[in-house]
C-alpha cells in the first residue's frame, strides 16, 4: 500500500513528526510512504478545503492508495475530505476510534485532530493511534461474531457512496477553477499525479485544468 501524507498550512509544522511516525508503523509491514510537503520558505498558504481537495484528487487519480491527513479538531478536513470523489476519511482522534475504523469501514483516508489535545504526550498517542490504525487488513470486520455483517454493511455503504458522488470527469468543469488549479500547485500533487497515478481520464482532465 502507498500512503501519502498531506497536512494544510496551519498544522505544517507537524509534518516531521506525523511522517516519522508513519513510517515506524508501516515501513515494518512493507508499506510505501510519500509526504507533500510545503516547504518552510514558501510564502503561499493552502486551508484545509483546498488540500481536502488535493486528497481526492490523489486517491481518485490512484497517486496513493491511503491518505495520513488532520487539522486542528481533525473534523473539518474530515468533513471537506468527505464531500468530495474518491473519498472515506475518518476521524480518528483516540486509537479505538483509528482501529474501528480500519477493521469495520475500511476507508482510504484518515483525519487526526493536530492541535486539541495535543500536549507533551502527542507523538506517544499519535504512534498508539496510528499503530491501531494498520492493525490488520481494512475491512475485514469486527468482532469476528459480527464480521460478516459489517463487512455486508460496509460493502454497501461504499457502493452507496460511489453512486451518489459524482467524479471529477463531471465536476471539474462546475468546481471553482481557481480552487482546483490552487490544489494542483500543492508541491508534489499533480507531479506524483501524472507520473504515478493510474487513472488516465482523470489526468487527462487535469492536463485541461492546471
Amino acid at each position: 500500500m502507498k500512503i501519502g501524507i498531506i497536512l494544510a498550512s496551519s498544522q505544517k509544522d507537524k509534518m516531521d513528526v506525523i511522517a516519522e511516525c508513519v513510517k515506524k508503523i508501516t515501513q515494518p509491514m512493507g508499506h510505501e510512504t510519500v509526504c507533500y510537503c510545503l516547504p518552510e520558505s514558501t510564502e503561499q498558504t493552502f486551508s484545509y478545503v483546498e488540500t481536502a481537495v488535493c486528497i481526492s484528487l490523489l486517491l481518485s487519480g490512484k497517486a496513493v492508495d491511503f491518505v495520513v491527513t488532520g487539522c486542528s479538531s481533525g473534523q473539518g478536513m474530515m468533513l471537506a475530505a468527505n464531500s468530495l470523489p474518491g473519498v472515506l476519511c475518518g476521524y480518528i482522534p483516540m486509537p479505538q476510534d483509528a482501529f474501528l475504523f480500519g477493521r469495520i469501514n475500511g476507508g482510504n483516508a484518515a483525519s487526526l485532530p493536530l492541535k486539541d489535545g495535543w500536549g507533551w504526550q502527542g507523538k506517544e498517542h499519535l504512534l498508539h493511534t496510528l499503530e491501531k490504525l494498520f492493525d490488520g487488513p481494512f475491512g475485514e470486520g469486527y468482532p469476528a461474531q459480527e464480521a460478516d455483517r459489517k463487512k455486508r454493511d460496509t460493502k454497501l455503504m461504499k457502493q452507496t457512496n460511489r453512486t451518489v458522488k459524482r467524479g471529477w470527469a463531471e465536476i471539474a468543469d462546475e468546481m471553482d477553477k481557481e480552487l482546483l488549479k490552487k490544489a494542483l500547485r500543492f508541491p508534489g500533487v499533480y507531479d506524483d499525479i501524472m507520473q504515478n497515478g493510474s487513472n488516465e481520464e482523470l489526468k487527462n482532465m487535469l492536463r485541461t485544468h492546471r
